[in-house]
């Protein structure tokens, strides 16, 4: 049993709401039948103009709270408050979203090694630009906004980087669990105020996307990255395709899986059904330092 109590830093950390705000109603993406497959590449032309849903998001730490949270250090989040456009739709058995927002520069770098004096150092505050989506896997009534609430539940986690998968064309894909009771392997958080929350992150089985790689023992340019693909990513690990392109100042990003892909670390997306969910956005940073949005209500009403 492993219970490493750490501070409140999470790859994928969703705050809960301030005290006594009252909670609004999920905002709908309706889930379309479209005419034929949109190509996953990153390329939006296919998804037309009209019927995009503007999701807002907000600083996942407001100014002013990080010390309330217990949390250290200053505050790297790059992507403030923004609207993401966010489209979706089925065709052929699967389940496409596409997602553009706003992004000054292109960032495609993961903490790369950089030549210092004698040797290769890891570059700690080059980050790659992430988009996060996740999905409910369990009854609406246990669902949370927030990774750090008092209650179980568990989501199918979709994560794609700039740097580290989008040369793969898919995304991370894992499950996280949530719970105020103890979990083997789990990390343990401790909340001022509110008591211990225990967090499992699995990724998906299978092979891994990308690898890391050591720092070069001889000088062979000022920068060299520090991942690269393992080439033999499989099984579940690569259910989740996924292609961005960054230009003139958006970053377009579409994904794509199978509506029901028979693995139990999967959401299954039922035609006729509704399904709770949430995005994230990470410009240049990770843990805490992202923009989220409240919960959204995924649509496949119209899905026969």
């Amino acid at each position: 049993m492993k219970r490493a109590v750490v501070p409140l830093l999470l790859s994928i950390l969703l705050l809960p709401p301030a005290a006594g705000r009252a909670e609004a109603p999920p905002q709908e993406v309706p889930v379309a039948a479209l005419a034929s497959p949109p190509t996953v590449d990153g390329e939006l032309q296919e998804w037309g103009d009209g019927g995009w849903v503007h999701v807002p998001i907000k600083p996942a730490v407001e100014k002013g709270e990080r010390s309330k949270l217990g949390l250290d250090g200053p505050d790297r989040n790059n992507t403030g408050s923004i609207t993401v456009q966010l489209k979706a739709g089925v065709a052929g058995g699967r389940f496409y979203l596409a997602a553009r927002w706003p992004d000054k520069t292109a960032d495609t770098e993961y903490r790369p090694w950089r030549w210092d004096d004698d040797a290769y150092k890891q570059d700690k505050r080059q980050l790659d630009d992430m988009f996060a989506v996740r999905f409910n896997l369990g009854a609406d009534k246990d669902f949370d906004r927030s990774m750090l609430a008092m209650k179980e539940y568990r989501v199918d986690v979709w994560l794609w980087s700039a740097g580290r998968t989008n040369p793969a064309g898919l995304a991370e894909d894992m499950v996280h669990r949530i719970s105020p009771q103890e979990i083997d392997d789990a990390q343990a958080y401790d909340i001022p105020g509110k008591g211990t929350v225990y967090i499992k992150k699995d990724r998906d089985a299978g092979g891994a996307i990308y690898r890391a790689l050591p720092a070069p023992k001889k000088r062979e340019g000022d920068v060299r990255p520090q991942f690269t693909l393992t080439g033999n990513a499989s099984g579940s690990a690569t259910d989740v395709m996924a292609k961005g392109t960054w230009k003139g100042g958006y970053w377009n990003l579409e994904f794509s899986r199978k509506l029901a892909t028979g693995h139990p670390d999967d959401a299954a997306f039922k035609p006729g059904q509704k399904l709770l969910g949430q995005i994230a956005v990470f410009n240049r940073a990770e843990l805490e330092h992202k923009s989220v949005s409240e919960p959204l209500l995924f649509d496949f009403s119209r899905i026969k």
